[in-house]
């Protein structure tokens, strides 16, 4: 939602073959950050601009093999020490079960074995 020059040149980049895709949980968080505004000007815009954004780009569900990714990809960061918010781990998950690249500016990805991540 930010409009972070380095995530605009990665999706600049993208191929005809290349596909970009959500998933629900990312949905949620771009609704409750919104949602945790004051009523104004900011928050319309916001909302105009995710509901663009959810225009634009599909929604993958949850597929079937996240569960296992989830539960293997938690397990191995409570092995290792580390923790991941519930969230982001679902997100990596969905991503590892469809084997697809996860865009994040969060280097807390970085910790996940497996994952395919760029960090723009």
């Amino acid at each position: 939602m930010q409009d972070d020059p380095a995530i605009q040149a990665w999706v600049s980049s993208l191929s005809a073959g290349d596909q970009m895709v959500l998933c629900p949980i990312v949905q949620g968080e771009i609704l409750y950050g919104i949602e945790r505004l004051p009523q104004g000007r900011r928050r319309t815009e916001l909302l105009e601009k995710a509901q663009d954004l959810f225009t634009q780009v599909p929604c993958e569900s949850l597929p079937p093999r996240a569960d296992a990714a989830y539960s293997r990809m938690k397990f191995s960061l409570y092995r290792r020490g580390f923790s991941l918010g519930e969230n982001d781990l679902w997100i990596a998950a969905t991503a590892i079960a469809i084997n697809a690249t996860l865009v994040s500016l969060d280097s807390d990805f970085g910790r996940i074995e497996g994952l395919s991540l760029v960090r723009p």
